[in-house]
């Protein structure tokens, strides 16, 4: 019972007065255009808002990179299970790294956006390949190596897409069944799935649909230190290795707009941090709308998700959510 209360998250409005989201919302109603939006708070929803009723907190909608966030989780059940360190050589599992000179870069590198290999800046750029094997084969022979893994920070859809194909390799697996078994079937995330509508090779790191509903239960998995209800889907430790700051000190050479400043954990990042360096906040603003983050500090969650993709995300809308939750839930 205890489980099935967690995962239907009955809302409770009373508690909190956001007012002000309210009004925020309603202000930039014409720049999101559909939305819903939720918030977690101590074992239940504490606020639920959605534009009308064509999209609710059930609509799937494209969530792009914060599809890295789940990559990202996912690559650490198999580190949890000893398969896998995060500090191996993809070229260990894909051996035509090694043939092309790039047999340095490890899955840590992937996952953080430090692989050293030529990327571009089009996050949401439709893959033109059949497979995500032959993507990331076409990575290793195609794209030169402009430096050396783990010396500048260049954000792209390229490394998690690679962290993807490894874990494809050890299992022989595709990742959308991986993804099911191990993420989004324990996590009750039923309208969840990275499958290319348009056909071609899934996208692990940008290519994700999700709902407000489903996407709430992932994020207060991490909140949990790894659990929901009595499922364990990832240790205290891989949480934590998920929510460190990753290469604090490296140059960046491209991040997008709405997360500008801002540094990386893995597949996340960092929206605030204590005075001794780790992570208080975490969240994935992207291009295509959708906001999820939580607080560690203030132990909520919440997302904001879009029906459709915007050419310019917001920053200012998403901090001002933040701000106005923050507010009402303060870090104590």
């Amino acid at each position: 019972m205890l489980l099935i209360s967690l995962l239907i998250w009955r809302p409770v409005f009373s508690q909190f007065d956001f007012g002000q989201l309210d009004q925020l919302f309603k202000q930039n109603q014409k720049i999101l255009g559909n939305y819903a939006a939720l918030i977690y708070k101590d074992g239940k929803i504490v606020y639920q808002k959605q534009g009308n009723t064509d999209f609710t907190i059930k609509s799937p909608a494209l969530i792009a990179n914060a599809g890295n966030w789940l990559t990202a989780a996912l690559v650490m059940t198999f580190v949890d299970e000893g398969k896998i360190s995060l500090d191996d050589k993809v070229s260990n599992y894909i051996p035509i790294f090694k043939t092309y000179s790039k047999s340095y870069i490890t899955i840590r590198n992937c996952l953080t956006n430090t692989t050293g290999i030529q990327a571009n800046t089009k996050i949401l750029e439709k893959s033109k390949y059949e497979s995500l094997e032959d993507e990331v084969n076409a990575y290793a022979s195609k794209r030169d190596i402009v430096t050396n893994p783990s010396t500048e920070f260049y954000y792209s859809n390229l490394g998690p897409n690679i962290a993807a194909r490894v874990l494809e390799d050890i299992t022989k697996k595709g990742f959308d069944r991986l993804m099911k078994e191990r993420i989004l079937s324990p996590l009750k995330m039923r309208g969840t799935s990275f499958t290319n509508e348009d056909g071609g090779a899934t996208n692990p790191s940008g290519g994700a649909r999700s709902t407000a509903n489903d996407y709430i239960n992932f994020l207060v998995m991490l909140l949990n230190k790894g659990t929901l209800g009595d499922k364990k889907i990832l240790s205290p430790a891989a949480v934590e290795e998920l929510e460190k700051v990753q290469y604090v000190s490296l140059p960046v050479k491209f991040s997008p707009k709405a997360e500008q400043g801002l540094h990386y954990a893995l597949g996340a990042w960092i929206l605030e941090a204590d005075g001794t360096g780790n992570s208080q906040s975490l969240g994935c603003p992207n291009l295509a709308g959708t906001a999820p983050f939580l607080d560690k500090c203030r132990k909520h969650a919440a997302i904001l998700i879009v029906e459709k993709p915007q050419e310019d995300q917001k920053k200012e809308l998403f901090l001002s959510m933040k701000n106005i939750i923050d507010q009402q839930i303060p870090c104590k």
